[in-house]
């Protein structure tokens, strides 16, 4: 829901701030008209034939220069005002915000010749009293434009009984999410052929579990033109913390899309020229300016997974190299995974080699074995009560190891012993004997930058470990690509950054990255990512891997 900073509009309503409840935010009017002109809704084209939609109104900034926009267009193409009653539909919660609306809408009217009665009568039926997720029909039907504010309330807020009906009718609306996300889904779902939707909302939706839904039902069936990312810009009157972006999407098939990340610079001027670069026919793919920084993508990402986010030039990235296979990838054996989780690593982890039987003891790599970028190993073992067939072993045949384990009784104090205690001795992960003795790529959880290390073989990762292994790979080579820039770009692109800058170096990241075929890596560059992971390159690694995969890093900000 919206308000404008037109000063007409406030003498219009003068109204205390909205209770929180009702997601109120109020937006500036240079980016309602930045959004107007994204979805294409000018004056030049005849919008008496067309219909607009705007499911929360609020007090109008919306409204308002939607209604100037529609006159200046009857002006243009001769139509008379009676015949503009269905070119606009507008809907709120608030009574007393719809009465100011139409207030504004009359006044509008009556500003451009319209008689008072019918003014009031076009202004009473563009905007109207609904819950618009509830509302069973929208009449009179398909709507050519959506845009708007939608309010922000979180489902915890809601009233079950309210939030149930939202689910219910609304399938996107997925865990504990936001009340937008209905919002976007039936104005989608609303849209004619061609139509446009265009929004300035939280962009939580577009990488949290809650928005799965919503991405698939917009990569299935329409087409993302705009993305842009605005959580440092002034966009509405109060301070907020909702991390909004400008986003377009068109009832058409994929197309390009442009993406663009603002700064605290950014306001109409360059609003205005990043506008006309993403509405021009070309072939230019980056712009530049106050504030702002922008790339065309030749397409958008397919499927419920999250979308990527980053610098534009990073985003065009990962939609760029989106045609290669991910590096978990069974046609050449590759998997990534996760090291033992013990559940008692002081009782299962020890350095004394003399502890159990000797075949009771696993050299276990420790996220320390990685600090110098070599793997060294530090002569940790596993205690490991696991036979190779991943069965348990029976403590009756390994008589030192019986009299260790159930010298801490504290082990069948766990959920897992708890839960089957005839095997209250395992760890909660079982030992992955088929692993031990092949080469690895070992990759810290949590740094700054990808850290891959090899480990030949012989040792078993702990659970602070992500871990590869390949059955077709030189692992020095996959090295040499996961130490560039570029695999450095889809994980940050995916991944949550915590406090300092730290990146989570997890599995359902790792599995992000997109590598070139083996087999079409000419030998020496190859050669180049082996060296370079040798030497813990990282500029020539980039280097080396931007050859591997065809792309320039200068275009793609890899310098």
């Amino acid at each position: 829901m919206s308000r404008s900073t037109n000063p007409t509009l406030l003498e219009l309503a003068p109204m205390a701030a909205p209770p929180r409840t009702y997601g109120e935010i109020f937006t500036r009017r240079w980016v309602v008209d930045t959004i107007l002109d994204l979805v294409h809704y000018a004056p030049e084209d005849d919008l008496g034939a067309r219909r607009i939609l705007e499911p929360a109104c609020g007090t109008g900034a919306f409204l308002g220069p939607i209604v100037e926009r529609l006159l200046r267009s009857a002006a243009i193409h001769g139509r008379d005002p009676a015949t503009l009653a269905d070119a606009i539909r507008a809907y709120d919660l608030r009574p007393e915000n719809v009465e100011v609306s139409r207030a504004l809408c009359a006044n509008l009217l009556g500003q451009s010749g319209v008689p008072e009665d019918q003014a009031a009568r076009l202004a009473h039926t563009w905007v109207q009293t609904a819950d618009f997720l509830l509302l069973p029909i929208l009449e009179p039907g398909p709507s050519d434009y959506a845009v708007g504010n939608p309010p922000y309330i979180r489902y915890d807020d809601l009233d079950p009984d309210v939030a149930a009906k939202y689910r219910r009718a609304w399938p996107t609306m997925r865990g504990r999410g936001d009340i937008y996300v209905g919002f976007i889904e039936r104005c989608l779902r609303n849209l004619r052929p061609g139509g446009r939707l265009g929004f300035i909302c939280a962009d939580r939706w577009m990488r949290n579990n809650y928005g799965a839904g919503l991405r698939k039902l917009v990569a299935g069936d329409y087409a993302v033109e705009a993305v842009w990312t605005m959580h440092d810009v002034d966009a509405f009157e109060n301070e907020v913390s909702a991390y909004p972006a400008i986003t377009v999407i068109a009832a058409a098939p994929q197309g390009r899309a442009v993406v663009a990340d603002t700064t605290t610079e950014f306001g109409p001027g360059s609003a205005a020229a990043l506008t006309k670069w993403t509405l021009a026919d070309d072939d230019t793919t980056v712009f530049e300016d106050v504030g702002v920084r922008a790339h065309r993508l030749d397409g958008w990402f397919r499927g419920e997974d999250m979308w990527p986010t980053g610098s534009p030039a990073r985003v065009a990235l990962i939609e760029h190299l989106g045609y290669l296979p991910p590096l978990e990838d069974p046609t050449t054996g590759t998997r990534v995974s996760i090291g033992i989780a013990t559940g008692a690593d002081k009782v299962y982890v020890t350095r004394d080699p003399d502890l159990v039987e000797p075949d009771r003891l696993l050299p276990l790599a420790m996220r320390r074995d990685l600090m110098t970028g070599y793997f060294s190993w530090g002569g940790n073992y596993l205690v490991n009560p696991w036979r190779e067939d991943g069965s348990l072993v029976d403590l009756a045949d390994c008589p030192r190891l019986a009299a260790y384990l159930t010298g801490h009784p504290e082990l069948r104090k766990r959920h897992v012993a708890k839960k089957s205690p005839a095997s209250w001795y395992r760890t909660i992960d079982k030992v992955n004997a088929s692993i031990i003795n092949r080469p690895k790529l070992l990759l810290q959880d949590m740094k700054t930058t990808i850290h891959p290390v090899l480990e030949p073989g012989g040792h078993y990762p702990h659970h602070n470990l992500y871990y590869i292994v390949s059955d077709s790979w030189d692992m020095e080579v996959l090295g040499g690509l996961l130490l560039s820039r570029i695999a450095q770009a889809f994980i940050e692109a995916f991944c949550v950054r915590m406090r300092g800058g730290t990146l989570r170096f997890q599995a359902q990241y790792l599995r992000k990255i997109r590598v070139p075929a083996q087999e079409s890596i000419p030998g020496d560059v190859a050669e180049a990512l082996r060296q370079a992971f040798r030497a813990r390159d990282v500029d020539a690694a980039t280097q080396a891997a931007a050859e591997a995969y065809g792309i320039s890093p200068t275009e793609f900000d890899l310098v």
